[in-house]
């Protein structure tokens, strides 16, 4: 069986990293790897963590280019691999635009298309944008869905998927984070946990975080639907949670210049506030573990903060992950400035509040994942 594995963000290579690995020390299967490096510095970077040698890299990374022009690129450019490699399968994760046009060029080519992290659904074809319409589409092109969830499932019954060809695996970024989590932290992690006299945590009960001498806030926001005014009210509260004396909010700013210009104008030079340039995943995990409270627009880290017991605010007005919502692991606050800044001083000053988040149960998976995926294709 022949498995081309096609990704481009550093998300994306996050969660097919389990995969592509389990897929290389099967027997009875060639796997290559292509990468469209949608994003090239963020993706270089998990490449490298996970030891991954791409065998295609299209290199279509632009500045300022449109989503009709990266399309464009990714049809231009994969289309001779699957020529060239004959695939018997292709495999892609999430909801990209080099997920999107993978699934397409699947269908085109008669080639059949797994997806992984299969029926998550917000029901808004704007929130978020363009990822809501990019997962339906590869689910209508689909020949095998991997759910990570129950409740992702069943989203793909409700729009007709056929029962068979649907498999939950939980999500495999549990799988990566479990192996990074694993690893030596990183000394830039130890020395900014210093430097900010965060106390280290070992665990997470209640008693040992409150003996910490400044409580850890983790920010990462970048979301296209958050851009403009959204991102704004998210940096305003940000500033007013930083006014208070028991707190250290570390927030790597994402490259995107719609990103950089607010946080900078407005968070630069605020005190207890350290911003610093995107984290590689490695030591992103590490910085994960320490913190008190996480907020964020960021999906994979709606799963994998669940996995240390850290509350976690949602950003956005929906979620397409709303298992941990019901878990009670996640809030929603929208990219509202009071809402933000309430919801953070309740589980900052309620010893109850921030218990009941941080002591329930991850939906999202048991590291497990990429074990039931490649069985299930050995077996289609």
């Amino acid at each position: 069986m022949k498995i081309l594995s096609v990704f481009g963000t550093r998300p994306e290579a996050i969660k097919m990293a389990p995969i592509v690995r389990l897929l290389k020390q099967t027997a009875d299967i060639e796997t290559r790897v292509c990468v469209t490096a949608q994003h090239r510095q963020m993706l270089d970077q998990a490449l490298e963590l996970f030891s991954i040698k791409p065998d295609y890299d299209l290199d279509l990374m632009r500045d300022g280019q449109t989503l009709a022009q990266l399309s464009a690129g990714i049809f231009t450019h994969l289309d001779p691999v699957l020529e060239e490699f004959k695939p018997d399968w292709i495999l892609a994760v999430g909801d990209t635009t080099t997920v999107l046009n993978t699934s397409l060029l699947s269908f085109y080519r008669l080639i059949k298309f797994g997806h992984v992290e299969a029926g998550l659904r917000t029901h808004n074809k704007w929130h978020p944008f363009p990822e809501e319409i990019n997962r339906r589409i590869a689910t209508v092109t689909a020949d095998m869905h991997f759910a990570p969830t129950e409740w992702s499932k069943g989203n793909l019954l409700r729009e007709g998927v056929e029962p068979e060809k649907i498999f939950v695996t939980g999500n495999s970024v549990i799988d990566a984070l479990k192996f990074v989590a694993g690893r030596e932290e990183p000394r830039e992690i130890t020395e900014l946990l210093e430097r900010l006299e965060i106390g280290r945590l070992e665990t997470r009960e209640l008693e040992i975080r409150e003996l910490a001498s400044k409580r850890l806030i983790l920010v990462t926001a970048h979301r296209r639907e958050n851009f403009g005014e959204p991102m704004e009210n998210i940096c305003n509260a940000i500033k007013q949670i930083a006014s208070r004396e028991d707190v250290e909010i570390v927030y790597p700013v994402h490259l995107n210049p719609n990103v950089q210009e607010p946080v900078n104008r407005i968070l630069k030079d605020v005190k207890r506030i350290t911003l610093l340039p995107p984290l590689d995943y490695l030591p992103l995990a590490h910085l994960m573990k320490h913190a008190s409270l996480i907020l964020t627009d960021s999906g994979g880290i709606q799963e994998e903060a669940p996995t240390f017991g850290i509350p976690v605010l949602v950003m956005r007005e929906t979620t397409e992950r709303p298992e941990g919502v019901e878990a009670g692991v996640l809030k929603l606050t929208g990219a509202d400035t009071g809402r933000i800044v309430e919801e953070a001083t309740r589980l900052l000053d309620d010893p109850a509040a921030y218990a009941k988040m941080a002591k329930a149960v991850n939906p999202y998976g048991d590291g497990h994942a990429a074990e039931r995926i490649v069985e299930a294709l050995l077996k289609a």
